[in-house]
């Protein structure tokens, strides 16, 4: 490069070589400043040769001549050291001093920085100090554009990124006093006029962004720093509003007390720190998933699955601050034995929930909310030095003024923290905080919907005399409202069941609400014993009475589990499906009516169906076989495929096997499964109808043993007898309309019903005296039964007892 601004310390000229051909040669990358100072510099330098920068670069140690010494080397190889020109003549360098400083050091050896001025008597104490922190900030540079060059340990150098700070300057802190001697150009860099510097460092710090404040705090508290301190990346403010990166570099020196008496440092413009057109892009690319993220879980990982390639990172983990505790909602690698025994220890989810006890340094981070880097070896607790070994990056996330997580990044290996990685985590830090935030937000409300509708399902399913069933429901992935879908299924008495499943239209917490409604009333008509058609129809009558906009469908099985009998009726709901024993599958040929809320008066007509035993019968709801994506008669067709090759043995496998099948869900989805067994013992029925004659209960009592005899019972005869003879006497004494009697033999039971038309249910009396007249009929069939009580049925009741008998020989 070209140019004559450049002056620094009494430097008036730098040059930036290299390393290059597998560290055998330093080539010349840049020279600025006054050309008249010097000129010559060769392109190209051996390693091994005898230069001053060769001499430097070698050794690792700075390389300062005087006149005179620079003179010498003229003489002792006048090839490769520059001389001086004046007036187009060669000149003794008599007033030319000179300094080759090695830039970087260890396994990364960047190159050498030649500085030149007109200093009769070399460079003093101070300038070669503040040239060598100078010199820290070019290989600070040279370490950026290497790691921008695709892994080159030789810098890809282009003309428009200079490698050299053009506009940098020097200060001087006098501890005792607090004053501070500031380069002019440190107060151009900071936009503040000369004649506005009052000689204090709070006039320059309050120029600094308030984040990166408490680093900057270092400088007057120099103990902090060790040796010659680290490269310290910053933002400041300009007046104009500009947020501007600056490098800085400082050295403590000590009196011979080891007292800390001066901070030496250097100010430059970084604009290497400027993201790279890969990080803006990345953080870019963060920005824009972010926004579609709406759970917590999402956020975190999401930003891991950002964070960990582009930083080589080891372990990266995002977590929530709870009060005094971690949680911890994305790690990578998810393994618990890549993590701190003291994480493993509180492992007791998917993911480990940790102590904020057991881990100081991140408390006290987090109270100061800025980022931290830890180098390795640093004085870290177990919980954290286990992350990063080799380094440790802890990034506060914060949103609406508080630090709502932490992102905790870890090397292995020993990691050496460069500026873009504090560029590129500072600009993700507040993204992910408000994303946080936000989906925080999204998760209560959607929890909140979720708890509601999962507490007006059903928590099990009944046992059943003649079959198994099981339900599945999945909330659909596609959003995160909650649907009106719903399942029950309700013994009904005698033997018959009723499935039912339902769909509320829409996505909120009102459809959820509607469906626990529509469920509480369809099961409170159902246990009454109303036909399916009837109760369907008043399901329907107290929705549109709701004056809501929403509308339901619904199917209705009342399913006879011993005879096999199934009674459907379809409310704007999916056929059910059935799979035969023989693996054939078909949709029920069902006469639909329209959905609940629709019409007040509609009619819901029922079809009666036969089932065998082995048959499957499939319930569900359309998100199971309709999508953006699937038409519905192609989700029914594999809803049956899938039936066809399912083993009936085991009905949850096979429940388990249709839901897997739906994949991404653009709507919730029910599913109740069925496997009709039937009773290995078909019961024995007889119904006798109850006339109003002064001898009704004698007839009762006749029809009843004769009934008993032809079964083959004898000991449980006067048993049954006394029972028939209080339950018919009750009914008519106290009911008006017809009474019913129902006896019903099964595998180990009489079960003896009377049916009346009051629905005043009886109640047996707490004490009855011996003068009482009546009163005792209740505690008599309590005694002479296993169970007895009463249900509602339509228009009236039904009370019921039951005996054991067994076999002969059982």
């Amino acid at each position: 490069m070209t140019g004559d601004g450049f002056a620094f310390c009494g430097a008036e000229l730098a040059a930036v070589y290299v390393v290059a051909d597998q560290g055998r040669e330093l080539h010349l990358a840049e020279l600025t400043g006054n050309r008249g100072v010097l000129y010559g510099l060769p392109a190209v330098l051996a390693v091994s040769g005898h230069s001053p920068a060769a001499n430097a670069f070698r050794s690792g140690d700075p390389l300062w001549l005087t006149p005179k010494e620079l003179a010498t080397f003229i003489e002792e190889d006048p090839h490769h050291v520059p001389t001086r020109v004046r007036d187009g003549d060669p000149q003794s360098p008599a007033t030319i001093s000179l300094g080759a400083l090695p830039l970087g050091h260890g396994d990364q050896e960047l190159g050498c920085l030649i500085v030149a001025g007109e200093v009769q008597d070399g460079f003093s104490a101070d300038d070669r100090s503040l040239l060598e922190l100078y010199a820290d900030q070019v290989a600070a540079g040279l370490e950026s554009v290497a790691a921008r060059s695709a892994g080159r340990k030789a810098p890809q150098v282009h003309l428009a990124q200079p490698l050299v700070p053009h506009q940098g300057g020097a200060f001087i802190l006098e501890l005792s006093t607090g004053r501070m001697e500031a380069h002019a150009h440190v107060l151009e860099l900071l936009g503040l006029p000369p004649e506005q510097f009052d000689g204090q460092v709070e006039t320059l710090l309050a120029r600094a962004v308030p984040d990166d404040m408490p680093a900057l705090m270092a400088i007057v508290e120099p103990d902090r720093l060790a040796g010659d301190g680290q490269q310290l990346a910053f933002r400041i403010r300009r007046p104009n509003g500009e947020l501007r990166w600056l490098g800085l570099r400082c050295r403590v020196e000590v009196d011979s007390d080891g007292t800390p008496r001066r901070v030496l440092g250097v100010v430059a413009d970084a604009a290497y720190l400027r993201p790279s057109a890969d990080e803006v892009s990345l953080v870019q690319r963060l920005s824009a998933t972010l926004v579609g993220a709406r759970t917590v879980r999402e956020v975190s990982r999401l930003v891991v699955a950002a964070l960990r390639e582009p930083l080589g990172a080891s372990r990266i983990a995002v977590g929530e601050l709870e009060p005094e505790r971690l949680i911890v909602t994305a790690l990578d690698p998810p393994e618990p034995d890549a993590w701190p025994e003291v994480w493993r220890s509180d492992w007791r989810s998917e993911w480990p929930d940790v102590s904020l006890a057991d881990l100081p340094t991140l408390q006290s981070a987090l109270r100061e909310g800025h980022m931290s880097l830890w180098p390795p070896g640093a004085p870290l607790e177990r919980g954290l030095l286990g992350v990063g070994p080799g380094g440790l990056a802890v990034l506060p996330l914060p949103a609406e003024g508080r630090m709502v997580g932490v992102c905790l990044v870890g090397w292995d290996a020993e990691h050496r923290f460069g500026p873009e990685e504090r560029s590129l985590l500072t600009a993700t830090a507040g993204l992910v905080g408000q994303a946080l935030v936000r989906a925080h937000g999204l998760d209560a409300a959607h929890e909140l919907a979720t708890m509601l509708q999962r507490s007006l399902l059903p928590r099990k399913l009944p046992e059943l005399p003649g079959g198994i069933a099981v339900a599945r429901y999945l909330p659909a992935t596609a959003g995160l409202e909650v649907g009106g879908d719903w399942y029950d299924v309700i013994p009904l008495g005698g033997g018959h069941v009723a499935f039912v499943i339902g769909d509320v239209q829409g996505h909120s917490t009102g459809a959820a609400t509607i469906m626990g409604q529509i469920r509480t009333a369809v099961r409170a008509y159902a246990v009454e014993r109303h036909p399916a058609d009837v109760v369907v129809a008043r399901a329907n009558r107290l929705l549109v009475g709701m004056e809501t906009d929403l509308f339901a469908t619904c199917a209705y099985v009342d399913l006879d589990m011993e005879e096999g009998i199934a009674k459907v009726v379809r409310a704007g709901h999916l056929p059910p499906i059935l799979r035969h024993p023989d693996g054939v599958t078909e949709e029920m040929a069902v006469e639909g009516g329209p959905p609940l809320g629709v019409l007040a008066e509609a009619e819901f007509p029922m079809t009666e169906a036969g089932l065998v035993p082995g048959t499957l019968l499939a319930l569900l709801t359309d998100g199971m076989v309709e999508s953006a994506r699937l038409p519905l008669d192609q989700g029914m067709r594999r809803v049956r495929e899938v039936l066809a090759a399912a083993n009936p043995v085991d009905v949850g496998g096979v429940a388990d096997e249709l839901v897997v099948t739906v994949g991404r869900r653009d709507d919730d989805v029910a599913l109740l499964l069925l496997r009709y067994d039937g009773a290995q013992d078909r019961p024995k029925r007889s119904h006798w109808t109850v006339w109003r004659l002064p001898d009704a209960v004698l007839h009762a009592r006749r029809f009843t043993a004769r009934t008993l005899r032809t079964w083959g019972l004898v000991e449980e005869v006067d048993a049954a007898l006394l029972v028939v003879s209080e339950l018919v006497t009750n009914a008519i004494a106290h009911t008006q309309g017809e009474v019913g009697m129902d006896l019903t033999l099964s595998a180990d039971r009489l079960r003896i019903a009377v049916n009346d038309a009051s629905p005043r249910s009886p109640v047996k009396p707490v004490s009855v005296s011996w003068e009482s007249t009546g009163g005792r009929g209740l505690l008599i069939v309590e005694a002479m039964t296993t169970a007895w009580g009463s249900v509602p049925l339509s228009g009236g009741k039904q009370v019921w007892a039951e005996i054991p008998w067994h076999r002969p020989g059982d």
